[in-house]
Protein backbone atom coordinates (compact mmCIF):
# COMPACT_ATOMS: atom_id res chain seq x y z
CA UNK A 1 0.00 0.00 0.00
CA UNK A 2 1.28 3.41 -0.94
CA UNK A 3 0.11 6.72 0.41
CA UNK A 4 0.55 10.15 -1.12
CA UNK A 5 -0.25 13.31 0.83
CA UNK A 6 -0.32 16.79 -0.62
CA UNK A 7 -1.89 19.67 1.26
CA UNK A 8 -5.52 18.71 1.89
CA UNK A 9 -5.53 15.52 -0.15
CA UNK A 10 -4.63 11.96 0.70
CA UNK A 11 -4.36 9.16 -1.85
CA UNK A 12 -4.00 5.44 -1.19
CA UNK A 13 -2.80 3.05 -3.92
CA UNK A 14 -3.31 -0.69 -3.44
CA UNK A 15 -1.81 -3.73 -5.17
CA UNK A 16 -3.91 -6.67 -6.36
CA UNK A 17 -3.25 -8.60 -3.15
CA UNK A 18 -4.11 -5.61 -0.99
CA UNK A 19 -7.41 -4.95 -2.80
CA UNK A 20 -8.38 -8.61 -2.25
CA UNK A 21 -7.35 -8.50 1.41
CA UNK A 22 -9.32 -5.31 2.01
CA UNK A 23 -12.39 -6.73 0.29
CA UNK A 24 -12.23 -10.03 2.20
CA UNK A 25 -10.72 -9.13 5.58
CA UNK A 26 -11.77 -5.50 5.86
CA UNK A 27 -8.48 -3.96 7.03
CA UNK A 28 -4.95 -3.12 5.83
CA UNK A 29 -2.24 -1.35 7.79
CA UNK A 30 1.35 -0.28 7.12
CA UNK A 31 4.03 1.34 9.28
CA UNK A 32 6.80 3.75 8.36
CA UNK A 33 9.43 3.81 11.10
CA UNK A 34 11.30 7.06 11.75
CA UNK A 35 13.29 5.69 14.68
CA UNK A 36 11.88 7.94 17.40
CA UNK A 37 8.32 7.67 16.07
CA UNK A 38 6.21 5.69 13.64
CA UNK A 39 3.62 6.77 11.11
CA UNK A 40 0.85 4.25 10.62
CA UNK A 41 -1.59 4.32 7.75
CA UNK A 42 -4.57 2.06 7.29
CA UNK A 43 -7.63 1.40 5.19
CA UNK A 44 -10.67 -0.13 6.83
CA UNK A 45 -14.04 -1.34 5.60
CA UNK A 46 -16.82 0.69 7.22
CA UNK A 47 -20.59 0.63 7.50
CA UNK A 48 -20.78 4.31 6.52
CA UNK A 49 -22.05 5.66 3.22
CA UNK A 50 -19.07 7.90 2.40
CA UNK A 51 -15.29 7.85 2.51
CA UNK A 52 -14.04 9.25 5.81
CA UNK A 53 -10.55 9.81 7.16
CA UNK A 54 -9.14 10.04 10.68
CA UNK A 55 -5.78 10.99 12.11
CA UNK A 56 -5.32 9.69 15.66
CA UNK A 57 -2.17 8.71 17.56
CA UNK A 58 0.12 9.08 14.52
CA UNK A 59 -2.20 6.93 12.41
CA UNK A 60 -4.08 7.91 9.25
CA UNK A 61 -7.12 5.72 8.65
CA UNK A 62 -9.28 5.85 5.54
CA UNK A 63 -12.70 4.32 6.16
CA UNK A 64 -14.23 2.92 2.96
CA UNK A 65 -17.90 1.92 2.74
CA UNK A 66 -18.15 -1.86 2.53
CA UNK A 67 -20.67 -1.56 -0.29
CA UNK A 68 -17.99 0.04 -2.52
CA UNK A 69 -15.57 -2.81 -1.85
CA UNK A 70 -17.95 -5.60 -2.90
CA UNK A 71 -16.46 -7.16 -6.04
CA UNK A 72 -13.77 -4.48 -6.36
CA UNK A 73 -10.94 -7.00 -6.77
CA UNK A 74 -12.62 -8.53 -9.83
CA UNK A 75 -14.20 -5.53 -11.53
CA UNK A 76 -12.79 -2.70 -13.65
CA UNK A 77 -13.46 0.07 -11.16
CA UNK A 78 -10.18 1.91 -10.63
CA UNK A 79 -11.06 3.57 -7.34
CA UNK A 80 -13.24 5.78 -5.22
CA UNK A 81 -12.98 9.40 -4.17
CA UNK A 82 -14.68 11.80 -1.84
CA UNK A 83 -14.42 15.08 0.01
CA UNK A 84 -14.73 15.28 3.78
CA UNK A 85 -15.83 18.65 5.16
CA UNK A 86 -13.62 19.97 7.93
CA UNK A 87 -14.61 22.18 10.85
CA UNK A 88 -13.07 25.33 9.37
CA UNK A 89 -15.11 25.12 6.17
CA UNK A 90 -12.33 23.53 4.10
CA UNK A 91 -12.34 19.92 2.94
CA UNK A 92 -10.04 16.93 2.69
CA UNK A 93 -9.94 15.17 -0.69
CA UNK A 94 -9.62 11.37 -0.35
CA UNK A 95 -8.84 8.85 -3.07
CA UNK A 96 -8.31 5.11 -2.94
CA UNK A 97 -7.33 3.36 -6.14
CA UNK A 98 -5.78 0.29 -7.67
CA UNK A 99 -2.03 0.62 -8.25
CA UNK A 100 -1.09 0.28 -11.93
CA UNK A 101 2.26 -0.74 -13.36
CA UNK A 102 4.33 2.24 -14.44
CA UNK A 103 4.82 2.75 -18.17
CA UNK A 104 8.43 3.80 -17.75
CA UNK A 105 11.20 1.76 -16.18
CA UNK A 106 11.33 1.97 -12.40
CA UNK A 107 13.43 0.13 -9.86
CA UNK A 108 10.59 -1.28 -7.80
CA UNK A 109 8.77 -4.59 -7.85
CA UNK A 110 5.49 -4.06 -9.71
CA UNK A 111 4.61 -7.72 -10.16
CA UNK A 112 1.52 -7.38 -7.93
CA UNK A 113 0.24 -4.19 -9.57
CA UNK A 114 -2.58 -4.02 -12.06
CA UNK A 115 -1.78 -3.86 -15.76
CA UNK A 116 -1.77 -0.26 -16.89
CA UNK A 117 -4.71 0.35 -19.25
CA UNK A 118 -2.56 2.78 -21.26
CA UNK A 119 -0.18 -0.04 -22.19
CA UNK A 120 -2.84 -1.92 -24.15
Amino acid sequence: MKIRIHRNSVRFRLSKTEVSLLENEGHLEEITDFGSAQLRYAVAKSAGADLQARFEQNKITLDVPGKLLEGWAANNTVGFEGNMLLGDGSSLFMLIEKDFKCLDNVDEDQSDNYDNPKSC
